[in-house]
């Protein structure tokens, strides 16, 4: 099979065929038919086929060899896998490779280190390793593979060796055993593109998350009642409205932006002296009002930040509404009376519903549009993780003693 755009690489037929046969074997015991595989001499490797279900797939697998080979100066638990093809002379001295992704979408791209020996592989994110270098290794550890063979699925995070200007300071790897691949392979066409907190999110809860190869379910008489109202409204399963917003960007992009408003409730809510806490649901108003220790309310802005730092390691938000005011360009951007506090959810960085807060006062100025807070925000140390400490220097700029 020729794909447009491909780059293929010949390589020794004998060391990968268990890398292949690893794959065939897998999707075969998951009941798939096997359409097309690619021959092992040449990578990456090609394989489609159909599922139980009548569900036509194809993946363009960069498939390595996982062992566990004790190393001078290496950690003794360490495993790894290498990324390479071919040799360093073949290349000309332009060791950077594109590792393709299908634009229709159609194939979905995978990344693995495969153990045939013990039965189980670990992907990591194609998207954020490309493009990439060949000779260089990506490490794992004995207890992420005893977690894999044990449980048949993990997910968990590592940092990452080398760090581009704007990358992300860590990625999310995701193992699977034989019985698993299928899933593994549904994880990586629902996950592209995935900052690695989203990645890691989805590879925890990739039972209910991803999106399956079953047709539409009809909502029985019998399971209705159980059923939410908006559910029933759309004539969808709950299920089958995660992937239409999995499959969205903006929409995804949206829920997203409510669900760190929903956690920030929560969190403040939970907050030692915050005597009230409500969402606010006001067009282009602030998202949050509590009281702190009974005083006067205090709103806040809550932002997601960016999946990419800057140089510095600092978190990124992009600071300013959607469009601007017809006539007048700098109403883009955000007022400090607009609201007291910023809480910037650090979920795409951290993979966890984390927030840091700063008063609007505090924030830097445009730089042409006066009166305005510029719209480059970074998270650095003026930020706090402790929401009463800001809320304090509030009722301070405020003049209120609490």
């Amino acid at each position: 099979m020729i794909i447009p755009g491909l780059r293929t690489y010949k390589v020794n037929e004998w060391a990968r065929r268990p890398l292949v046969d690893f794959i065939l074997d897998s999707l075969k015991a998951a009941g798939c038919k096997i359409l097309h595989a690619s021959q092992p001499d040449m990578a990456p490797f090609v394989v489609t086929f159909e599922t139980p279900t009548a569900e036509r797939i194809g993946i363009v697998a960069y498939a390595f060899l996982a062992t566990r080979t004790p190393t001078k100066n290496r950690p003794s638990d360490e495993r790894s896998f290498q990324l390479k093809y071919g040799g360093k002379a073949s290349y000309g001295g332009e060791n950077l490779h594109d590792l393709w992704q299908d634009p229709f979408g159609m194939f979905t791209t995978m990344l693995v280190g495969i153990d045939p020996t013990d039965g189980f592989c670990v992907a990591a994110d194609p998207v954020l390793h490309s493009p990439t270098k060949f000779f260089i290794r990506m490490e794992f550890k004995d207890e992420h593979a005893e977690e894999i063979k044990s449980k048949g699925w993990h997910v968990w995070q590592r940092t990452k060796r080398s760090v581009s200007a704007n990358g992300p300071l860590f990625e999310t790897l995701a193992g699977a055993d034989k019985a698993h691949f299928l899933d593994l392979v549904r994880f990586e066409r629902a996950g592209r593109g995935l900052d690695p907190g989203d990645r890691l999110l989805l590879g925890e809860r990739y039972m209910s998350q991803l999106p399956t190869s079953h047709p539409p379910m009809l909502i029985s008489a019998a399971v209705e009642k159980d059923i939410h109202p908006l559910a029933k409204q759309f004539e969808l399963s709950p299920d089958e409205i995660m992937d239409l917003i999995s499959g969205a960007s903006r929409l995804k992009m949206a829920v997203r932006g409510w669900v760190a408003e929903e956690h920030l409730r929560a969190t403040l809510t939970d907050t030692t002296g915050v005597t009230h806490c409500e969402r606010l649901d006001e067009e282009g108003g602030p998202d949050i009002l509590i009281r702190y220790q009974n005083g006067p309310p205090l709103t806040l802005e809550c932002k997601n930040v960016g999946r990419q730092t800057d140089r510095f390691g600092n978190p990124k938000v992009d600071f300013q509404r959607t469009r601007a005011s017809k006539g007048d360009p700098c109403s883009r951007y955000y007022q400090p009376s607009d609201f007291d506090i910023v809480a910037a959810c650090l979920h795409s960085i951290s993979g966890s519903w984390d927030f840091k807060y700063i008063p609007s006062a505090d924030l830097p100025a445009h730089s042409s549009c006066y009166g305005r807070i510029n719209y480059n925000v970074r998270v650095n140390d003026t930020w706090s993780s402790q929401a009463a400490n800001v809320f304090a220097r509030a009722y301070a700029a405020k003049g209120v003693a609490v």
